[in-house]
């Protein structure tokens, strides 16, 4: 399976980044198995950080060796999902460590029921029902340096 980082640069050997903001699934490397989707973080990213130009980075997945790892995944925006994303946008999982998260993701017509839901303006119950509709794409996060090693880098395609 191909996947795509979408970044400022071209990244051929993913690292695990610790970013200075919460993230869906915590400090990761992350992926989408959707082009489009990491064309745009490419250009959200080269925009947030003034520099580099918009490149997609394309990798190679062995799924075979996911069985290997420990793997958590979310098929859909789910009370599992939303208590998931909630508590690492807090900062506060304390959770079971994974080598992969897989997910769909947070994005900007989500994180207003996110936010909403994470200050208690609405309950559980309210947040999935205004999440339903949402058509979102999905998210591979390698959370640890045995996740990444079932990754190949191919190339990366710059962007404008």
């Amino acid at each position: 399976m191909r996947l795509y980082h979408g970044s400022n640069v071209a990244v051929k050997e993913p690292e695990i980044i610790i970013s200075n903001r919460m993230l869906d699934f915590g400090a990761g490397f992350y992926t989408t198995s959707s082009e489009n989707q990491a064309i745009r973080w490419s250009k959200n990213q080269t925009l947030r950080r003034k520099s580099g130009a918009p490149a997609v980075s394309i990798y190679e997945l062995d799924e075979e060796k996911l069985q290997e790892l420990s793997v958590l995944r979310f098929d859909a925006p789910d009370a599992d999902w939303l208590n998931f994303v909630t508590a690492n946008r807090k900062g506060i999982y304390k959770g079971k460590k994974y080598d992969i998260v897989i997910g769909p993701v947070a994005n900007d017509n989500t994180m207003p029921v996110i936010n909403d839901y994470m200050m208690g303006n609405i309950d559980e119950e309210t947040a999935l029902i205004l999440l339903k509709p949402q058509k979102l794409s999905n998210q591979y996060v390698f959370l640890t340096k045995k996740g990444l090693s079932v990754l190949r880098y191919l190339e990366a395609n710059h962007h404008e």
